[in-house]
């Protein structure tokens, strides 16, 4: 063998790109099943000490379905209204140049920062009926906010907001205006060059980002428990229902509710991840 060049492998041995990638996955994937498979099987095996009689009792109370029916609702709902204000921040965030423009940008992500609890004590004295803002909705159009299930909807808004407009921005970044001053130059109006240059490029990373906040919101807590009212049938989540039970000591009950919301979750995030799939191999 000459200098300077490498040995060949021989016949029938695999070389691997990434050295040392058997026992780098071996730690993978140990770690995800300590931190989260462990945890999501104790939630699936903790109900059954009720026995199915017991389980199906526990998830179908009027309360339990009530607030099951509210979390959802309201994490879909608020899911839906981030994408437009995600979308409509990431887009003045990289294609727009103005005053303020690197305070707005730190800005989006308050919602990781601050507590949730300091989050829905902020939000209510804003929407509550003697806040200022709460005050001016109410004697212009009546509108009731904070203590109703439309004050859920604000606070899960306000904490699942920065998860579509970081997932788009970078998308943004990488696709640039060239394609849109393509299409202005061909005659397309606005509307037209959104319609059909724009979103096509961006659905993959909206269906990502309607995902993650509806996958925080659904579970979220802190922000929502000071806003809501907490009123069993009308406006009381899920999450304090299950915490409701483990006060009471009921740790069955409460991991049956768990289990409900992982049950009723997980389609929903398996479907979104689908079309998510299916929209970047149709852009391939």
């Amino acid at each position: 063998m000459s200098a300077g060049t490498l040995p060949l492998p021989t016949r029938g041995v695999r070389v691997r790109a990434i050295p040392g990638f058997g026992l780098s996955l071996g730690i993978t994937l140990l770690w995800l099943g300590l931190i989260v498979l462990l945890p999501l099987a104790t939630l699936l095996v903790r109900p059954w000490e009720l026995g199915l009689a017991g389980v199906w009792d526990s998830v179908t109370e009027p309360r339990v379905l009530a607030a099951l029916r509210l979390s959802f609702g309201a994490a879909l709902l608020a899911a839906a209204i981030d994408l437009p204000l995600g979308l409509l921040l990431a887009w003045a965030i990289t294609r727009l140049r103005f005053p303020g423009r690197g305070l707005l940008d730190a800005a989006i992500d308050l919602p990781f920062a601050l507590p949730t609890a300091v989050a829905g004590i902020a939000l209510t004295a804003l929407l509550a009926p003697n806040g200022w803002l709460g005050a001016l909705l109410a004697a212009a159009f009546g509108w009731r906010i904070a203590f109703t299930p439309w004050g859920i909807v604000a606070a899960l808004v306000f904490v699942g907001l920065p998860f579509v407009a970081r997932t788009v921005e970078p998308v943004l970044r990488d696709t640039g205006p060239e394609a849109e001053e393509a299409a202005a130059t061909l005659g397309a109006s606005r509307p037209q060059t959104l319609a059909r240059v724009v979103l096509p490029a961006l659905w993959p990373a909206l269906l990502a980002g309607f995902a993650l906040a509806f996958a925080r919101a659904v579970g979220e807590y802190g922000s929502v428990i000071f806003i809501a009212g907490n009123m069993p049938l009308v406006s009381e989540i899920a999450p304090l229902l299950i915490v409701v039970r483990l006060e009471q000591f009921d740790y069955a009950g409460a991991a049956a509710v768990g289990l409900a919301m992982l049950l009723l979750a997980f389609p929903v995030l398996l479907g979104l991840n689908l079309l998510q799939r299916a929209l970047r191999r149709g852009r391939a």
